[in-house]
C-alpha cells in the first residue's frame, strides 16, 4: 500500500467458505477482496471444488473440508483453529462475521490463538442482541449502518466505524421500466416467522383492494435454524385469502439480475432483520437497476433516506397504500428510480468502498 513496498498478506474469514452463493458475510468478503487491490489475500473455499469460477480473480484459496455442512457452533471453532494457522503467514486477519449464536465462543477463542495479530472485523449484522452481552471484540470494529455502530460500541466494542457496503455498479446496470401489461412486485425475505414473506403477501392484499393490479413473486431463503419445508402451499392460501390470485413462489434464483430487471417494485417488509445486513445488499441492487423499494422502516435503514419509501414495521395497511400509490403514479415512481441509481452510486459505489477499506487497512498495519 506504499510504492514499492511489499503487499500485504491479509487472512479473509467469512461465515462459510468464499465459494459459496448467497450468504451476506460471503458477499461482502468477496467485496472486499476484489475492491482492494494492492493486497494478497488468503481465504477459504469448499472442498471437494464444485467448478465454477472464483469469487476474487487474485490472492491464494485455501481448502477447508467439509466445513460448510457443519452447524455454526460446530463450524466457527474449526474455521477458528485453520485461520490461526494461517494467520502466521498473514500480516492482518479481516474477519466478515455476522454475530449470532455461534459468535461469543469465536470470540473468546480467535483472539488467543492470533497471538497479537492485528484483526479488523465487519459486521454484516447482529442476529440477537442479547448474544452481544457474552461476545467479545475481536479487534477493530466496523458496523454497516449507524444504528449496529451504537449497539456494539454499548456492549462493549469501543469506537466501532461505519463503512457502508458496496454495490458492484457495473453488474447491476440501470435497466428502463419494464413495459408490460401487468406489473411485477418482488418479494425478497426469508422463510419462517417474521421473516418479510406474509408481511409484504398482507400488504399486497391491502394494494389489490384498493384497486392495484400486478403480479407477486416471492424470491425466498431459508432462514438458519428454521425447518427447510416449502414455503410456497401455506403462502399461497395466504394469498388466496387475501384475494391474491397472480402469485408465485420461488426458492433459489439463478440469475436475480434478470429477475430484478423484470420488476416494477422491491418489496422488503420483515418484522426482525435477524443477521441479515444492515442495508441488505439485494435492496441496494434494487436501487442500482432502477427499482423503488419498500420496506419496513427499521433504524438500520435510516442512511437510505428519502430514497426508499418507508412504513410502520408489520404495519401492512400503509405497506400496502404506498405500494398502490406507487404503481398508480408513473412520474413518482420514475423519480424514485433515478433517485436510487444516483445514491447507490453516490454512497454505495466501489471506489468510496475501497479508498476506505485501504485506508483502514494502512492504519492498522502501521
Amino acid at each position: 500500500m506504499t510504492p514499492g513496498a511489499r503487499r500485504p498478506r491479509v487472512l479473509l474469514l467469512a461465515g462459510s467458505s468464499l465459494d459459496r452463493p448467497g450468504g451476506t458475510d460471503t458477499q461482502l468478503a468477496a467485496a472486499v477482496a476484489e475492491a482492494v487491490s494492492d493486497a494478497d489475500f488468503t481465504w477459504f473455499t469448499h472442498w471437494p471444488h464444485r467448478g465454477g469460477s472464483p469469487p476474487v480473480d487474485h490472492g491464494r484459496q485455501v481448502p477447508l473440508p467439509g466445513v460448510d455442512g457443519l452447524p455454526r457452533r460446530l463450524r466457527r471453532p474449526l474455521m477458528a483453529a485453520a485461520g490461526a494457522a494461517l494467520a502466521r503467514h498473514a500480516d492482518l486477519v479481516h474477519a466478515v462475521l455476522s454475530v449470532d449464536e455461534g459468535f461469543p465462543a469465536f470470540s473468546r477463542m480467535l483472539p488467543p490463538l492470533l497471538r497479537g495479530k492485528p484483526v479488523l472485523h465487519t459486521v454484516p449484522g447482529v442476529r440477537d442482541t442479547r448474544v452481544l452481552r457474552r461476545s467479545r471484540p475481536l479487534g477493530q470494529t466496523v458496523a454497516l449502518s449507524s444504528a449496529t455502530a451504537r449497539e456494539l460500541s454499548s456492549a462493549g466494542f469501543g469506537h466501532v466505524l461505519v463503512l457502508p457496503p458496496v454495490v458492484r455498479l457495473e453488474r447491476w446496470p440501470y435497466t428502463p421500466r419494464p413495459s408490460g401489461p401487468t406489473p411485477r412486485v418482488l418479494v425478497i425475505g426469508h422463510v419462517g416467522p417474521n421473516g418479510g414473506a406474509e408481511e409484504a403477501v398482507m400488504a399486497a392484499g391491502v394494494a389489490a383492494r384498493a384497486g392495484a393490479r400486478f403480479r407477486l413473486t416471492l424470491a425466498l431463503r431459508p432462514r438458519s435454524g428454521y425447518p427447510g419445508r416449502s414455503p410456497a402451499a401455506s403462502l399461497l392460501a395466504l394469498a388466496e385469502h387475501e384475494g391474491l390470485r397472480d402469485v408465485e413462489v420461488l426458492g433459489h434464483v439463478p440469475d436475480m439480475r434478470a429477475l430484478m430487471a423484470s420488476a416494477d417494485v422491491l418489496l422488503f417488509v420483515p418484522q426482525v432483520l435477524g443477521a441479515r445486513a444492515d442495508v441488505p445488499l439485494t435492496v441496494l441492487e434494487a436501487l442500482s437497476t432502477g427499482r423503488p423499494v419498500i420496506l419496513g422502516d427499521h433504524p438500520q435503514f435510516a442512511v437510505l433516506g428519502d430514497t426508499v419509501l418507508r412504513a410502520p414495521v408489520g404495519d401492512a395497511r400503509r405497506t400496502g397504500h404506498l405500494l398502490r400509490q406507487l404503481l398508480d403514479r408513473p412520474h413518482w415512481w420514475q423519480v424514485l428510480s433515478e433517485q436510487g441509481r444516483a445514491t447507490v452510486e453516490d454512497r454505495f459505489g466501489p471506489e468510496r468502498f475501497a479508498a476506505r477499506y485501504a485506508r483502514l487497512y494502512r492504519e492498522l498495519l502501521s
